[in-house]
C-alpha cells in the first residue's frame, strides 16, 4: 500500500513527514509521493527497514533546506523512493546538497524547467536502478561527470537546454540500455565520442546547438535503431561517413548549419522513410542524391546554402507530404517545374539565388497554400502570371533581380495577406497598380530598378502598415501623392532616379516614424520638412533636384516664411507651448501704428472678410490687425476669468471663439504694476522665434496684437486641454494607457531636441506646457 501525500496538507508538510515517518508501522510502509502524481513516476515499494526511510526523509529535507525560500514553499510534497519529480516547480538552487547516494531505489529523477544551476554530482552516478534522468531547460554548468557512466540501467537522458561545457565523456558509450540521448543546445566542445557506436539501442540522438568539432565517427553507422539525429548548429566538418546509409529507419536527418563538405550519399533516403532532410549552410558540392527523387515521405527539406548542381525540373520530383522546400543559394539550373502545384500541403517554396531560367509556370498556383514563394536572383525571363491570384494564405513573394517583363498585373491585388512584395531589379512597365493599395498587411513594398511609369497611385495611403518602401531607378512623373504622408510606420523611403516634380506634400511632417530617405535624381522643388529622416539624411539624399531649399547641408536655405498649417489625421499629437522665452525680461508695449494701418486696409478686407465667414481667419490676420484683436476683446469679455485655460509666469491663456466660429488660444502678457509691458526688443525676439518654428510637436503662431492696453500671442488650439488636466481626471488617465504615455514622452523629446540641436539659432526657453491633440 503506498502514502500519498496530497497538495492540500503542503503547509503542514515538514512536520507531517516526521511523525509519518515515526508512527507508520513498518508493515504499512511504502513510499511518499509527489503531489504532482499525475506526471511522477510512482512505483509501489515492499515494507523497509523504518531506519531507512528516515535516512532517505532527512536527505530530502537537508537539500530542501538548502534551496531558496521561494522553492522551499513550492515543495508541495515529497516525491516518493522510486520517482522524484519536481519539473516546472520553478525551483532555485543546486544540487550539491542533494545526497543522491541516499536514494539506491529510485528508478526515475526529473528535475527539468526550473532554475537550478551548478555543476551535476559526482553522486548521481550512485543511483544504479536509475532509468530516466531529466535534468533540461535549467542553468546548470561545468562538464558532464564521468559518473554517468554507471548508470547501466538509463534509458532516458536528457542534459539539453543548459550551459555545460566540456567534451562529451566516452563514458556515456557505457549506456548500452539507452534509447534517448539529448544533449542539445549547451556548450559542449570536443568531437563526438566514438563510443557512441556502442548505443545501438538508441532512437534519438540530438547534439545540435552545441561547439562540437571535428567528423561524424563511422560508429554512428551501428545505431541501426536511430529514428532521429539531429546535430545541427555545429562546427563538425569533413564528409558525411557512407556509414550513415546503414541507418534505415532514419526520419530525422538534421545537419545544418556545419562545416562539412564533400557529396551528399547517393543512398539517402534509399529506404524510404526520411520525413526530414537539412544539409543547409554547409560547404556540400556534387549532384543532388538520386534517393531524394523519389522520396515521397518528405515533408520538410533543406538544401539552401551550399554548392550544389543538378537540374532542377529533372533531379527532384512530386512530393504529395511536402511542407517546405529551400533550395536556395546553390547551382540548380533548369526550369521551375509546373508539377509542383501538385504539392497541394506546400507553404514554403524558396530556390532564390540559383541559375533558373524560363517562365513561372501558372500552374504553380495549384500549390493553394503557399504562404512563401521566394524566386529572386535567378535568369526567369516572361510575365508575372495573373494566377498567382489563387494563392490566397500568400505573405511573402520575391521576384527580384530576374528578367521578368511586361506589366504588373492588377489581379494580385487580392491577395490581401501580403506582408513582403520585392519584384526590384526586373524588366517591368507600365504603370504600378492602383489595386496594390489593398495590401493592407504589407510592410516591405520594393518596385526599384525596373521601367515603370506613370504616376505613384494615391492609393499607396492606404498601406498603413508599410514600413519600407522602395520605387527608385523607374520611371515615375508627376508630384508626390500628400497621402505618401498618411503612412503611420513607413521608416524608409526612397523615390530617387524618376521624374517626379513639385514640392514635397506637407503631409510628411506627420511621417515621426520616418528614419531614412532618398529623394535624389528628380525635379523636385522648394522646403524639405524640418523632421529628423530630412535632417539627418546625407546631402546626396536631395542631389540633382530642381530646387529643393531647407536647413541641411548642401541645400540652399528657404526664405522666411510662415509655414503653412499641418495636415493631421487619425493620429495623436503631443504639442509644446512655449512660455515666453528670455524669461527674466518682460515684454513691453510696442508702438506700432495699429489703428492706422487698420484703416488703411479696413475696406479691403471687410469684403474678403463677407466671402470667407467660414473660413480660418487668420488667412486674412495680416490685413486686418485691428478688427481681430477687437474680436478677441469682445469674445472673452474684456479677457473674463471664466474664459482663462491656463496661467503663467509671463502670461495668461484664453480660449477665444472668433465670429467666424474659429477657436484659437490667445496669449495675454501680464502688464508690469506701472502699466508698462516688457521691453520691446525681447518681444520681438519671441515672435521672430515661434514664425521660424517647423514641427510637428509644437504649436503653432497664427500671429500676435500689439495694442497699448495689451500685448497678445494667438496660438493654434487644442481641444484635449494639457497633460496635467488629463492626468488630474481620474476618468481620462485611465483610459490613457502606457502607449500613449509612450508616445507623449517620446513627442515632449523630439520638440526638446528640435528647439536645442535642429534649429539654426538653438532656442533658450524655460518651462514648458504640455497639451494634447487628437
Amino acid at each position: 500500500m503506498a502514502y500519498l501525500l496530497d497538495k492540500k496538507l503542503s503547509a503542514v508538510f515538514g512536520v507531517l513527514l516526521r511523525i509519518a515517518i515515526a508512527l507508520i508501522p513498518v508493515s504499512h510502509f511504502a513510499a511518499f509521493a509527489f503531489a504532482n502524481s499525475t506526471t511522477s513516476l510512482v512505483a509501489a515499494a515492499a515494507a523497509r527497514d523504518v531506519g531507512k526511510e528516515w535516512k532517505e526523509a532527512e536527505a530530502l529535507l537537508n537539500w530542501s533546506a538548502s534551496l531558496d525560500n521561494q522553492s522551499q514553499t513550492l515543495l508541495s510534497s515529497w516525491g516518493s523512493l522510486t520517482g522524484l519529480n519536481l519539473s516546472s516547480f520553478g525551483l532555485i538552487g543546486t544540487l550539491s546538497n542533494l545526497s543522491f547516494s541516499s536514494f539506491p531505489d529510485l528508478l526515475a529523477i526529473d528535475l527539468s524547467r526550473n532554475s537550478l544551476y551548478g555543476n551535476i554530482p559526482d553522486q548521481i552516478g550512485n543511483i544504479s536502478k536509475l532509468t530516466l534522468l531529466n535534468l533540461a531547460h535549467n542553468d546548470l554548468s561545468e562538464t558532464i561527470t564521468s559518473s554517468i557512466g554507471r548508470l547501466s540501467r538509463l534509458s532516458y537522458l536528457d542534459f539539453s537546454s543548459n550551459q555545460l561545457s566540456g567534451r562529451i565523456p566516452s563514458e556515456i558509450g557505457l549506456l548500452r540500455a539507452l534509447l534517448s540521448l539529448a544533449l542539445d543546445t549547451n556548450s559542449l566542445i570536443g568531437s563526438i565520442p566514438t563510443s557512441i557506436g556502442n548505443l545501438g539501442n538508441l532512437y534519438e540522438l540530438d547534439l545540435y546547438d552545441n561547439k562540437l568539432s571535428g567528423s561524424i565517427p563511422t560508429t554512428i553507422g551501428n545505431l541501426t535503431k536511430l529514428i532521429n539525429l539531429k546535430l545541427m548548429m555545429n562546427k563538425l566538418s569533413g564528409s558525411i561517413p557512407h556509414e550513415i546509409n546503414n541507418l534505415t529507419n532514419l526520419r530525422n536527418l538534421v545537419l545544418g548549419s556545419n562545416e562539412f563538405t564533400g557529396h551528399l550519399s547517393q543512398y539517402i533516403c534509399h529506404a524510404g522513410s526520411l520525413v526530414h532532410f537539412s544539409v543547409r549552410n554547409n560547404h556540400f558540392t556534387g549532384p543532388i542524391p538520386k534517393g531524394l527523387k523519389n522520396c515521397t515521405t518528405l515533408i520538410r527539406i533543406r538544401l539552401d546554402g551550399n554548392q550544389l548542381v543538378g537540374n532542377i525540373s529533372e533531379d527532384f520530383s512530386i512530393y504529395p507530404n511536402l511542407i517546405y522546400m529551400d533550395l536556395s543559394y546553390n547551382n540548380f539550373y533548369g526550369k521551375l517545374s509546373s508539377k509542383w502545384g501538385q504539392c497541394q500541403n506546400l507553404t514554403s517554396l524558396k530556390v532564390s539565388n540559383n541559375k533558373i531560367s524560363g517562365n513561372i509556370p501558372p500552374e504553380l498556383s495549384g500549390a493553394t497554400q503557399l504562404v512563401e514563394l521566394y524566386l529572386s536572383s535567378n535568369h526567369l525571363i516572361g510575365r508575372i502570371p495573373k494566377e498567382l491570384r489563387r494563392l490566397k494564405s500568400l505573405i511573402t513573394l520575391l521576384l527580384s533581380d530576374n528578367q521578368i517583363s511586361g506589366k504588373i498585373p492588377s489581379e494580385i491585388g487580392v491577395l490581401s495577406r501580403m506582408k513582403n512584395l520585392n519584384l526590384a531589379g526586373n524588366n517591368l512597365s507600365g504603370l504600378i497598380p492602383k489595386e496594390l493599395g489593398d495590401f493592407s498587411n504589407l510592410l516591405f513594398f520594393n518596385m526599384s530598378r525596373n521601367l515603370l511609369e506613370g504616376s505613384i497611385f494615391p492609393e499607396i495611403g492606404r498601406l498603413n502598415s508599410l514600413e519600407n518602401l522602395d520605387l527608385s531607378m523607374n520611371a515615375l512623373i508627376g508630384k508626390i501623392p500628400p497621402q505618401l504622408g498618411d503612412l503611420p510606420r513607413l521608416e524608409i523611403l526612397n523615390i530617387s532616379h524618376n521624374n517626379l516634380s513639385g514640392s514635397i506634400p506637407s503631409t510628411f511632417l506627420d511621417i515621426s516614424s520616418l528614419t531614412s530617405i532618398d529623394i535624389s535624381y528628380n525635379d523636385l522643388e522648394g522646403p524639405i520638412p524640418n523632421i529628423k529622416a530630412f535632417c539627418d539624411a546625407p546631402n546626396e539624399a536631395f542631389q540633382n533636384n530642381k530646387g529643393l531649399c531647407g536647413n541641411v547641408t548642401g541645400l540652399k536655405a528657404c526664405p522666411q516664411m510662415i509655414h503653412n498649417p499641418l495636415h493631421r489625421k487619425g493620429n495623436n499629437y503631443v504639442i509644446i507651448i512655449l512660455v515666453p522665452l528670455l524669461g527674466t525680461l518682460f515684454l513691453i508695449f510696442i508702438t506700432f501704428k495699429v489703428s492706422h494701418i487698420c484703416s488703411q486696409r479696413g475696406m479691403k478686407i471687410e469684403n474678403k472678410l463677407t466671402s470667407t465667414q467660414n473660413d480660418d481667419l487668420f488667412a486674412i490676420w495680416s490685413f486686418d490687425g485691428k478688427m481681430v484683436y477687437e474680436n478677441i476683446i469682445e469674445a472673452t469679455k474684456e479677457f473674463n476669468s471664466k474664459y482663462c485655460i491656463g496661467l503663467g509666469g509671463y502670461g495668461s491663456v484664453y480660449k477665444v471663439e472668433l465670429p467666424t466660429s474659429q477657436v484659437v488660444a490667445v496669449k495675454k502678457l501680464h502688464s508690469l504694476p506701472n502699466g508698462e509691458t516688457s521691453n520691446q526688443k525681447a518681444f520681438i525676439s519671441e515672435i521672430h522665434a515661434l514664425i521660424e518654428i517647423r514641427h510637428r510637436n509644437i504649436v503653432k503662431l497664427y500671429g500676435f496684437c500689439a495694442h497699448p492696453r495689451h500685448s497678445l500671442l494667438v496660438y493654434e488650439f487644442l481641444e484635449e486641454g494639457s497633460l496635467v488636466q488629463l492626468l488630474n481626471n481620474e476618468e481620462r488617465a485611465k483610459a490613457f494607457e502606457w502607449i500613449k504615455r509612450v508616445n507623449v514622452i517620446k513627442g515632449v523629446a523630439n520638440a526638446l531636441s528640435y528647439m536645442h540641436h535642429d534649429c539654426s539659432t538653438p532656442i533658450i526657453h524655460r518651462d514648458i506646457s504640455v497639451r494634447m491633440f487628437y
